[in-house]
């Protein structure tokens, strides 16, 4: 019963991927649900410029301008940088409203997630 009505949200939300299919965005909710994940644009560029950050993920249909400003930010402060996802898929895989960047703050989460991201492009 909660598989359909969870099917139905996702279709709802226009997603194509579905979370549980994708290794980044299981590892993504799991950082997410241990607090390793900072999201939204403010607490991203805080985290990329504190130094916490250890890998930012920007969501491929994010704006140009986004996606400009926060791949130089990571060029910047060394900070791998990532396109995956759509913002509706990347926030639902945190169980959030649409997020168009987050960054990871553990090192161990985003080694896993870089990892599966080779395997995956």
């Amino acid at each position: 019963k909660y598989t359909k009505i969870w099917k139905r949200s996702l279709r709802r939300a226009g997603m194509k991927q579905i979370p549980g299919k994708d290794k980044v965005l299981s590892m993504l909710g799991l950082a997410a649900r241990s607090r390793n994940v900072v999201s939204g644009g403010f607490a991203t560029e805080a985290a990329v410029k504190g130094g916490t950050a250890a890998l930012v993920i920007i969501a491929e249909d994010a704006s140009g301008n986004t996606r400009k400003k926060y791949s130089n930010m990571c060029g910047f402060y060394e900070v791998p940088c990532a396109f995956h996802g759509t913002k509706a898929v990347l926030g639902h895989s945190m169980g959030k409203e649409e997020r168009s960047v987050l960054a990871v703050t553990d090192e161990g989460f985003a080694d896993s997630i870089r990892k599966h991201l080779g395997d995956s492009e």
